[in-house]
Parts: C-alpha cells; structure tokens; sequence
C-alpha cells in the first residue's frame, strides 16, 4: 500500500489549496479514505473522510463549510479542496486508508496559510 500526497504550499489567508492523494496497492473503490492534519507541537486531527463509492462525507467542525473530500476512483486519487484558508489551518496534511485493520499514510504535504 502507498500514498503519495501533492498540493501543499504557501497560501495567503482567505486563499484555497488543492490536495491530492494518490494510492496504490489495493483496490481504492473499496475503502473509506480519510485526511488528517498534524501542527506544530499539536496531536494529529481529522480533517475529513468520504466512502468508498464517495456517496458518504463528513467533516470536522472546523473545516465544514470551507474544505471539501472528493474522489476519482478511475484515477485512484482522494482530494481535499480547501477554500477560505486561515492561519490555523497551517499543518502537514497527510491521507490515510485503513486496509486489513492497519493504517496506512502517506508522507504529508505541508500547507502554511501566512501574510
């Protein structure tokens, strides 16, 4: 199993980000898939998660309304759309699938939301 995020960056405050998350070595279509984000000398929050056929979504409190989980199963590729950025949404962001009981993550993109 490996994961490979893309999309961080350095953004202006109210500026959007594009994740991208690509995965190899299961079947994608099947598995819930979710993202998390870590800062600085804080624990490692959930950010969303969506189902495997993308009908089902959810998002943390604080995040809702801003960042959006979508997927392209033909692509094998989990996104997070990230609008409306603040500083404190300043983190690495990393994907994560559970496959088997174990879970598996990539190694982050880190999003820095700064003037």
């Amino acid at each position: 199993v490996q994961l490979v995020e893309s999309g961080g960056g350095l953004v202006q405050p109210g500026g959007s980000l594009r994740l991208s998350c690509i995965v190899s070595g299961f079947t994608f279509s099947s598995y819930y898939m979710r993202w998390y984000r870590q800062a600085p000398g804080k624990e490692r929050e959930w950010v969303a998660f969506i189902s495997g056929g993308g009908a089902i979504r959810d998002y943390a409190e604080s995040v809702k309304g801003r960042f959006t989980i979508s997927r392209d199963n033909a692509k094998s590729t989990l996104y997070l759309q990230m609008n409306s950025l603040k500083p404190e949404d300043t983190a690495v962001y990393s994907c994560n699938v559970q496959v088997r009981s174990i879970d598996y993550w990539g190694q982050g993109t880190q999003v820095t939301v700064s003037s």
